[in-house]
């Protein structure tokens, strides 16, 4: 598809996010896009972004976890983009949100660049601070339903939103991979998982992003926030909710979700 084309789209779906309102997903509408053409989507999307004033601070890995795969019917991880206006701290008002959904999560801040193929090794000793993180997602699609990997790609993998709980500098003694993540929701116990629900390690999470953006000749720069993924499958947001995530080792996060 044409680069012009392929603009276009990227204008559409940002408008339906700016304006609230949801799109026949792209392949239901017959247009068929390459993985490559679904990134170049999202890259053009974030150059929209970017005009209106946002700035990029963090990436984020999508469709880490088994449960959030079948959830979807969707079968292997991607990865989207976070920009400063995307986070957000105590409250979230969901009120120009399409289909808000919530899951838990571990975040990463990157110290050292890292490009290609890395090791677990690697990314551990590039990464600066680890802490708990809900990420709030939402589809500009109809029914947050995906009929393919490049419909979801395109849309930014469903980003929206996320809150991330304070940093954790001196991570070295935690077992990363087997962190138990608990989310409530009105004190509710909603999800309950290890951490190695996703991609079996989160580190090793973010050794697939290096590879992913690879592929697109990008590499995972210094000072860049990394959403890991989920552990569950995420869950409906409604207004007047609390949620909170606890997870072993680092300091718990929680947001109130409001309608205003």
């Amino acid at each position: 598809m044409e680069n012009k084309a392929l603009d276009q789209v990227a204008k559409t779906l940002h408008e339906a996010r700016v304006q609230s309102h949801a799109v026949t997903q792209l392949s239901k509408q017959g247009l068929v896009l390459t993985r490559p053409e679904a990134y170049q989507v999202q890259e053009a999307g974030m150059a929209l972004r970017e005009q209106s004033g946002e700035k990029r601070i963090g990436l984020k890995m999508g469709l880490t976890s088994e449960g959030k795969r079948k959830q979807m019917n969707l079968d292997s991880p991607l990865y989207g983009e976070l920009t400063d206006k995307m986070q957000v701290a105590e409250k979230l008002n969901i009120a120009k949100l399409i289909h808000s959904k919530i899951e838990p999560e571990v975040a990463f801040l990157i110290s050292k660049d890292l490009e290609g193929i890395v090791t677990r090794e690697q990314v551990f000793n590039s990464t600066s601070a680890v802490c708990s993180c809900l990420e709030i997602l939402d589809s500009r699609y109809e029914q947050f339903k995906y009929f393919s990997m490049e419909d979801v790609i395109a849309d930014n993998s469903s980003s929206s939103h996320f809150v991330l709980g304070p940093w954790l500098k001196d991570f070295s003694a935690l077992d990363l991979k087997n962190l138990k993540m608990k989310m409530f929701v009105d004190e509710n116990l909603v999800h309950e998982a290890l951490s190695s629900e996703i991609s079996g390690d989160p580190v090793i999470s973010v050794v697939e992003l290096c590879r992913l953006l690879s592929l697109r000749g990008r590499k995972l720069l210094a000072g860049t926030v990394v959403l890991a993924g989920a552990a569950t499958a995420a869950v409906e947001l409604k207004p007047g909710q609390q949620v909170l995530l606890e997870v072993d080792g680092l300091p718990p996060v929680k947001i109130g979700i409001v309608n205003v």
